[in-house]
């Protein structure tokens, strides 16, 4: 092989395909549980570069699981690849065009997600061969992160037991360790069914299932007086009952989102929410039906892990972008609104503990600053604005995840803007970082006995007598939710 390479260096070996699995995920752009395509490119890379992959990992047909080596310690990278729907863009084009009009899109980079992860993976297993290592590196290919709660049904499988520690991280317009919780949550959809007549000839004898749902949201309105200030309470209506006025809407569906700090606090709220469309149905004489859609817990973030991801970012230096990334990040920020994009949600996030002064002014056309772990706030438990089912993950082991710069800075996750970005040198050398960093840390943690034991100590110490608990029922299956994908 030539002279000894460290770890960085074999994750530029496995660079240019990384890079083209990333494009050819963001081709695909596949929504949750359906990502065949996406999941396929992954694992067959994977099995070519001597990983041993088993699929259909937890029941779900897209997830799998790539694995190397034996033996302790098991260190496991989490990829996502789904896409989001409605969101299809054309890359590399600052004006909103789609490829397909209501087509799919990469709106929050899992296109780069899953090829950084793969990149870190192969690294690390060239690394580890070369110097003789012992332990066990495992890709778990995750689905539907995106309103599927792909990794929550793997956890409630058993999938991560065994896995001494997990490392994951995401595109952004910043860079940093995610350093507190996320947002617990559950999804519900509730249906109506009542009676159709005429409306003027005979309205007496319709019972409005669209009434029930109008009914079911003034009282979730006047719920929101009356729970803890945290929870979040978000609803759609899915199905109006028709386009018809003179017709008594005979069904007619809702679906709320409900968030809170905490599993628990989401499922109170949750149990109330059932109880006002019962009320609904009730006032209407209609009939209700309530389906659980998904859920997912509150990050649990570990401090020393996520110390030794803050030191690998340091380690690597600010990404090396040019004054041509900077002009093409400047083209896209002309699309954004100021008074809505130009501070984004995480930027505006680390702001709040960080002065302005130590990072790059918001004007700029990228953040390549690295953000400071501060500690306080991981122990503070401080709660990020949305939720993620990698927080499951780290009900089980213990797990960090970062963001990494990949677009101009303002840009928002879920926008057409993430979309078109997404296959640019921008997006790639972030991803090129990111699996730079996630493949330091985790040799970090082969090599260092003491590190891990550390890490693990922590881990057994915030959870002692809270065992991990699925917020998803035992009935409730993924085949279940991909119509609903």
């Amino acid at each position: 092989m030539g002279k000894s390479l460290n770890v960085s260096d074999f994750v530029d070996a496995i660079w240019e395909e990384a890079v083209r699995l990333s494009d050819a995920i963001w081709d695909a752009a596949e929504i949750a549980y359906n990502e065949h395509q996406s999941s396929a490119l992954l694992s067959e890379a994977l099995s070519k570069e001597g990983f041993v992959v088993e699929k259909g990992t937890g029941g779900i047909p897209t997830a799998f699981k790539a694995s190397y080596g034996e033996g302790k310690p098991v260190v496991g990278l989490l990829a996502e690849y789904d896409a989001l729907s409605g969101l299809s863009q054309k890359a590399d084009r600052p004006a909103q065009e789609p490829i397909v009009h209501g087509g799919n899109g990469h709106g929050c980079g899992h296109n780069l997600l899953g090829a950084g992860c793969f990149a870190a993976a192969v690294a690390l297993k060239r690394y580890l061969e070369e110097k003789k290592i012992s332990g066990t590196i495992v890709l778990f290919g995750c689905p539907a992160e995106e309103g599927g709660s792909g990794k929550t049904f793997l956890a409630r499988a058993g999938v991560f037991d065994g896995v001494d520690a997990a490392i994951s991280w995401h595109p952004g317009d910043v860079t940093g360790v995610l350093p507190g919780s996320t947002l617990a949550n559950v999804q519900m959809r509730y249906t109506f069914r009542g009676r159709s007549a005429h409306a003027a000839a005979a309205p007496h004898l319709g019972r409005s299932a669209l009434d029930a749902v109008e009914l079911m949201n003034v009282g979730a309105n006047y719920l929101r007086e009356h729970i803890i200030p945290e929870a979040r309470v978000h609803y759609a209506i899915t199905n109006t009952g028709g386009v018809s006025p003179n017709v008594v809407q005979s069904e007619a569906e809702v679906v709320y989102l409900i968030r809170a700090p905490q599993t628990e606090e989401a499922m109170a709220v949750r149990d109330r929410v059932n109880n006002i469309a019962r009320g609904a149905a009730l006032m209407t004489d209609t009939q209700v039906s309530i389906d659980f859609m998904k859920a997912c817990s509150n990050f649990t973030a570990n401090g020393i892990l996520g110390q030794e991801l803050t030191r690998a970012l340091k380690m690597l230096g600010k990404p090396a972008f040019s004054e041509k990334d900077a002009a093409y990040c400047r083209s896209f920020r002309e699309t954004f609104s100021p008074s809505k994009d130009m501070n984004g949600q995480m930027k505006r996030l680390f702001e709040s503990v960080f002065p302005p002064e130590d990072r790059d002014s918001v004007l700029a056309a990228m953040n390549a600053d690295i953000n400071p772990l501060i500690l306080p706030w991981v122990k503070q438990r401080i709660t990020l604005p949305g939720s993620t089912d990698v927080a499951d993950v780290s009900k089980v082991c213990p797990t960090a995840w970062f963001y990494a710069v990949t677009c101009a800075q303002g840009t928002q996750v879920h926008s057409w803007q993430m979309v078109a970005q997404g296959k640019s040198g921008v997006a790639h050398k972030g991803m090129l970082y990111a699996a730079k960093a996630m493949a330091i840390t985790a040799r970090n943690l082969f090599c260092d006995e003491s590190l891990m034991a550390s890490v693990k100590e922590e881990f057994a110490r915030e959870n002692r007598g809270k065992p991990y608990k699925c917020p998803i029922p035992p009935d409730v299956h993924p085949h279940d939710l991909v119509k609903n994908a």
